[in-house]
């Protein structure tokens, strides 16, 4: 589906709006996408993952970042404008690091659900981060306490690895020897 080109912003227009909001704003060819503030669980799981994934990789050459940061996706063989703010992002290639955001494709990217943004990240950001060659997602579901993971494969397309609901250790693939237990983060 196309949408009428009078609905769509330029990436000029989008950086302009973000200079008078206090919200979260996401673009993606055009269209700008607002992030819900999040809720006081998704705070503590985001807070949890981000120290754990601080601590694990303190040292070795892939760095965590967390919200409000913005990842510019960038690929050779794509046009467009897209920036997202994941919840979190590991990002392995520092090419792309600039002051404010970085461009490129981060290794291992997490997004925790909120009730109104369910169906944003379960398909549209799977869609998009696979689209993109995003190696690993997380999705992260307070509501259930599920944890989601999908692992790209060789054709380009995601797999879903695990789904841990409660308890049970989540490992990763991409950050070699990284593990979590659940319990951990509900």
């Amino acid at each position: 589906m196309n949408l009428p080109r009078e609905n769509l912003i330029t990436i000029e227009e989008f950086y302009k709006k973000r200079e008078v909001t206090d919200g979260l704003l996401e673009y993606v060819d055009g269209i700008v996408f607002m992030s819900p503030s999040p809720s006081t669980k998704h705070q503590r799981i985001s807070g949890r993952l981000h120290a754990k994934l601080f601590n694990f990789l303190e040292g070795k050459d892939c760095e965590v970042f967390h919200a409000p940061f913005d990842v510019e996706l960038s690929h050779k063989n794509l046009d467009g404008n897209k920036i997202v703010i994941p919840d979190l992002s590991v990002i392995c290639d520092k090419s792309g690091l600039m002051e404010n955001k970085y461009v490129g494709v981060p290794a291992l990217i997490v997004e925790i659900l909120s009730p109104s943004n369910q169906a944003h990240d379960l398909v549209f950001k799977l869609n998009l981060y696979m689209q993109y060659g995003v190696k690993e997602y997380w999705i992260i579901n307070p509501m259930l306490n599920i944890v989601q993971v999908y692992i790209l494969d060789e054709e380009g397309q995601y797999q879903q690895m695990d789904a841990l609901k409660e308890k049970g250790v989540m490992k990763s693939q991409v950050v070699k020897g990284f593990q979590i237990r659940l319990e951990e983060l509900f």
